[in-house]
């Protein structure tokens, strides 16, 4: 298939992209790896739509192929694939629920905490805890079940749908982007100090990137998403990602054809119009939250 070679082709562009940059960061003064950053965190942009076909089985249409090119990519986030595969399938199911309501409060909550989670977003705060959670779930999983993480809103579904063979999965790639990590900074001899400059790029770019198309958009599963507005060369480098509500409305359609189901038939709100309006901070709830699907969408 052509989309496959595509796919393939991507891959073998950002890792040829992003790690000559990592190389390169570490060989400037310290205060040049925060430009070499920023070009490195658009990449990286790349690197996680590329994540996000493969959690939805988009990256490759032979299975194998596909979870396989899914860790590939993992590995430079990094994440274990088979980790976001199962929490991106249980955001499709409780967007816009209690569980990820980050822009609106009740009367009742501590607008301390929501505004520390809310701003830690925007500042990029949100990554770290990826690879922190994936260490966590690798090695002490039943912390997850505990009392503080399932009372707490935003994860009290998160991790549930983890049985013992996935866990053992997550172990197994979190091992390999261990020795994908050791053997970068042996080989290319890496700076760990203007690696995590780099990355603190990406986890601001990243981080506001994933509630940018959801935040203050009706209570709705499926249909609580936007569309943005964004440059021609920034909606390739998202890989269509700008469409997402287009997405969560057919979240089996591959990047290829988010564009040109979304054309004509939603109006897009301009990302600069949405990312102020972020800074704003969180607003009062005015609607129930929606109950959470059961599965993701499929085609009829």
């Amino acid at each position: 298939m052509i989309r496959n070679r595509l796919n393939i082709g991507l891959v073998a562009i950002v890792h040829a992209v992003a790690l000559p940059l990592l190389w390169l960061g570490s060989r400037v003064d310290i205060w040049l790896a925060l430009p070499v950053g920023i070009v490195f965190s658009f990449v990286l942009l790349t690197n996680y739509a590329l994540i996000h076909e493969a959690a939805h089985d988009n990256l490759n249409s032979d299975p194998g192929w596909n979870r396989w090119l899914g860790v590939l990519v993992g590995f430079l986030f990094p994440v274990p694939f088979s980790m976001i595969k199962v929490t991106h399938t249980v955001h499709h199911c409780c967007n816009r629920t209690d569980h990820e309501m980050f822009d609106l409060y009740y009367p009742g909550d501590r607008m301390f905490i929501k505004l520390g989670q809310w701003y830690g977003l925007l500042a990029g705060l949100f990554w770290p805890w990826i690879p922190i959670g994936a260490l966590v779930l690798a090695t002490f999983p039943q912390l997850l079940r505990m009392g503080p993480y399932r009372r707490a809103r935003t994860t009290a579904v998160l991790f549930d749908d983890f049985v013992e063979q996935g866990v053992g999965r997550v172990r197994v790639e979190v091992v390999l982007t261990l020795a994908f990590w050791i053997a970068l900074f042996v080989l290319l001899d890496l700076s760990w100090r203007h690696v995590l400059i780099m990355y603190a790029c990406f986890a601001f770019n990243w981080s506001t990137r994933q509630y940018i198309t959801h935040a203050f958009t009706e209570r709705h599963v499926i249909n609580g998403a936007l569309n943005l507005r964004v440059s021609p060369a920034m909606s390739w480098i998202l890989l269509k990602g700008n469409w997402d509500l287009v997405h969560h409305q057919k979240p089996w359609l591959p990047w290829t054809e988010l564009e040109r189901n979304g054309n004509g038939a939603y109006s897009p709100v301009g990302i600069w119009q949405q990312y102020l309006r972020m800074w704003r901070g969180p607003v009062p709830a005015t609607s129930p939250s929606p109950q959470r699907l059961r599965a993701e969408p499929r085609p009829d």
